[in-house]
């Protein structure tokens, strides 16, 4: 009886184990957004079609049509380049950011670029949801990107 008791609690304690370490980063790293300041494509493609959203690629990945290409923000002149383009714009301006190198809860990029658009206040700030990448989250489903000038 002591040993299936045993086996018992080694087991509930390993699944629990199993459970905790299938947590996917994102739930174990600090998000400097909200879930309400994740936008899907198909809403950025509606916005953009307005004309009034400034989007910023501030990873490595391929540009979207009518974004700024800032580069990798994990790196601090990146950031930097980030942070100067947006330091004059209006607070009610509506900016969303965008990586897609990477699954958003390995990113180095987002994060920073994120709390630096708080840091300039700006009050419409929403980051690109693409939680597997570019290729999978846009691309995979019929949006275009920016064409390639040579």
């Amino acid at each position: 009886m002591k040993s299936k008791l045993l086996f018992l609690t080694l087991l509930i304690t390993m699944a629990g184990l199993n459970t905790f370490s299938q947590q996917p980063a994102a739930t174990l790293q600090s998000n400097p957004w909200s879930t309400t300041q994740l936008l899907q494509p198909a809403a950025l493609i509606t916005m953009m079609k307005t004309g009034k959203v400034l989007v910023y690629n501030i990873g490595v990945a391929e540009d979207i049509e009518g974004a700024t290409h800032i580069g990798a923000a994990s790196k601090q002149e990146k950031l930097e380049l980030f942070k100067k383009a947006i330091k004059g714009i209006s607070k009610d301006k509506t900016v969303v950011i965008y990586c897609g190198c990477c699954p958003m809860d390995k990113c180095p990029n987002i994060r920073p670029a994120f709390r630096a658009i708080k840091d300039a206040s700006i009050k419409k700030a929403y980051l690109l949801n693409l939680p597997t990448n570019l290729k999978t989250d846009w691309i995979g489903k019929g949006f275009q990107l920016a064409e390639k000038q040579f």
